[in-house]
């Protein structure tokens, strides 16, 4: 780009919508988003289960169900080996996402044992990723997949490389699945949910691998999650996501000490780290939408106690906040009544919380 404080993208999204056809109804899972990745970034897509973030980054390889489709919008990929942009909305066939898959985007699943294969060693599964995507001898893959191994923490790769997934812990098993997706060589790394079935401890050793495999082979990282204080030490940017839209975005600084949206004010006030010792930890009332049927208004509105008439009615654009920010409520317009956030927001900012 001619500007060089303007960073590359590497994913464009525009206006993307996915339905699925279920029982005879049609399920709007993705209601038209708009978003950028940039190059070297890690950005966090965080919301509630059923929100549509694993449906609407698995769009970004081909791997939605057979009974899901693209209806609306496009995604532009501009990552590839040749450096010319690919539609990735525009690919049908197998033959055509062999290009991308793995070795342009790769994917880390949320559970590391269903991700691995019970009958194989670990040191041939990660080879087989490296054989395929990088096209090396048998011998130079082996080399490869010890350094990889080395490099994702797991100690004597030499002795660990011929054995078997239930011979490890969950958070070695996680680390071979990372281990696997970095020797696809791929620009793009999708993390869904991968912390979840880890404790604390081990889930705080996986975020930093993930952001010193970041530095290490320049990746774009997609990290999704459903627990904004997973994301507070290792996300450049944050995207909050509900009802199959993204309603906030900006920097973690903005998420966490500037939020705007009432759903991400509710989210932040449920992260127990910010709760009173003795007192109910806040929870959001009531269900999400029904995505079976059209949304008028803001989505969040039926959950959202400081909701303004308008809520219900129309539905809120991006108001923007500031050049890194913006969110969609009506709360940002001129004409809203003024409505102070959750004293969680004050606390955050001064208390240093995240």
């Amino acid at each position: 780009m001619s500007d060089k404080n303007i960073p590359d993208k590497m994913l464009t999204v525009e206006d993307l919508e996915i339905k699925f056809d279920l029982r005879g109804k049609t399920l709007n899972a993705v209601r038209g988003i708009s978003l950028d990745l940039y190059k070297g970034e890690i950005l966090a897509i965080v919301g509630e289960s059923g929100s549509g973030k694993s449906v609407f980054t698995k769009s970004f390889m081909g791997l939605l169900d057979q009974n899901g489709r693209i209806t609306g919008g496009k995604v532009m990929y501009y990552g590839a080996d040749d450096g010319k942009p690919v539609e990735l909305t525009a690919l049908k066939k197998e033959k055509e996402w062999y290009k991308i898959r793995g070795h342009e985007v790769a994917m880390i699943m949320q559970d590391p044992m269903t991700s691995l294969n019970p009958l194989k060693t670990i040191g041939e599964q990660i080879m087989e990723a490296v054989r395929l995507h990088q096209k090396l001898s048998r011998a130079q893959a082996k080399e490869k997949t010890l350094k990889y191994l080395e490099d994702v923490g797991i100690p004597h790769p030499e002795r660990r490389f011929n054995q078997y997934p239930h011979e490890f812990s969950g958070g070695m098993r996680q680390r071979v699945v990372i281990a696997i997706a970095i020797a696809c060589a791929p620009q793009i790394l999708i993390c869904d949910e991968p912390t979840t079935a880890l404790d604390v401890t081990i889930q705080a050793q996986i975020l930093e691998l993930l952001k010193a495999l970041r530095h290490k082979y320049k990746l774009s990282i997609i990290l999704i999650t459903h627990d904004l204080g997973v994301v507070a030490n290792i996300a450049d940017r944050v995207a909050v996501m509900y009802a199959g839209d993204i309603i906030e975005i900006g920097t973690s600084e903005d998420i966490f000490y500037d939020p705007r949206h009432p759903y991400t004010w509710a989210l932040l006030s449920s992260l127990p780290q910010v709760g009173v010792k003795g007192s109910d930890l806040f929870s959001i009332p009531g269900t999400p939408p029904n995505l079976f049927t059209e949304i008028k208004g803001d989505a969040f509105a039926p959950r959202n106690s400081r909701a303004l008439k308008i809520d219900f009615l129309e539905t809120p654009p991006y108001f923007q906040v500031s050049p890194t920010h913006k969110a969609k409520t009506w709360l940002l317009d001129p004409r809203a009544p003024k409505v102070d956030p959750p004293p969680v927001v004050e606390k955050i900012r001064n208390g240093g919380l995240i």
